[in-house]
């Protein structure tokens, strides 16, 4: 399996699943301008399509022919557009917490971002600098854990030790770097090629994600032919470390039952 992250992320939604699952997991590589990834020389080219394309990289760096491709949040969108591409490399699809087109039009609830974010990009150009120090002095703190606890992950499921490696990693990511990858998937859509996917696929929805809408994932899972789809109570956009073992053993029986024999 190879793990395609979230915008700003470097992993740390996968902790419990490679840890339930460490002889499934083989690959998982940082996106341009993340984690131990350098930022693109062309800083234009962080779209989905370039994401897409740095799979099938890794996977030939690595030697592997086929894998399953799983991601969370825009990984959904670098999972399907690397399918587009590069369909025989794709041994099966795992959609986590993440829509097939437009996110920024449903972001909790509203196109309230999408239409915001011209705005907030011309900001960050004018003054980078000064963006980029307040989010890596504000961001890796207490205080920004308990503003997402507020808005949207469950404090009562995730442990602060979870996800502050997650806005630690956000906190080093270039403020123009991360506004242009976030226009990028705004503006992107895999919707026309759902109908046409054969791989194996499971779809995982959080019932309460208020950054993916559950709605967004049910309707794809209805699109991709022999799509099998888990929705978790009460779970938000973090459901892989809110209710990691029932995530991961979802993710073991699928492949066992669609994947493995359809290999065989």
């Amino acid at each position: 399996m190879i793990l395609c992250d979230g915008i700003g992320c470097d992993g740390y939604v996968w902790r419990y699943l490679r840890a339930d699952l460490p002889e499934r997991v083989g690959l998982h590589p940082h996106y341009r301008g993340h984690g131990r990834t350098a930022a693109p020389n062309d800083p234009t080219r962080v779209g989905i399509e370039d994401l897409a394309d740095d799979v099938a990289c890794v996977l030939d760096d690595a030697k592997v022919e086929r894998a399953v491709i799983i991601g969370h949040s825009m990984g959904v969108q670098v999972a399907l557009e690397t399918y587009r591409r590069h369909a025989k490399r794709v041994a099966g699809l795992v959609l986590l917490c993440g829509a097939a087109s437009h996110p920024l039009k449903t972001f909790r609830g509203s196109a309230a971002v999408e239409e915001l974010l011209p705005t907030v990009q011309k900001w960050v150009h004018r003054v980078p600098g000064i963006v980029n120090s307040l989010t890596r002095r504000l961001l890796p703190t207490r205080l920004s854990y308990e503003v997402a606890a507020r808005l949207e992950i469950r404090r009562d499921l995730v442990e602060p030790n979870d996800f502050m490696p997650y806005l630690e990693g956000m906190s080093k990511i270039d403020a123009r770097l991360f506004i242009a990858m976030l226009s990028a998937a705004g503006q992107h859509s895999a919707e026309e090629l759902l109908p046409n996917i054969t791989a194996p696929t499971l779809v995982v929805v959080g019932a309460r994600d208020g950054f993916t809408p559950p709605e967004r994932g049910r309707a794809m899972a209805a699109a991709i032919p022999g799509a099998e789809l888990l929705e978790i109570p009460g779970a938000s956009h973090t459901a892989p470390i809110e209710r990691p073992h029932l995530v991961d053993f979802t993710i073991r029986d699928f492949m066992t039952r669609r994947v493995d024999v359809a290999r065989e």
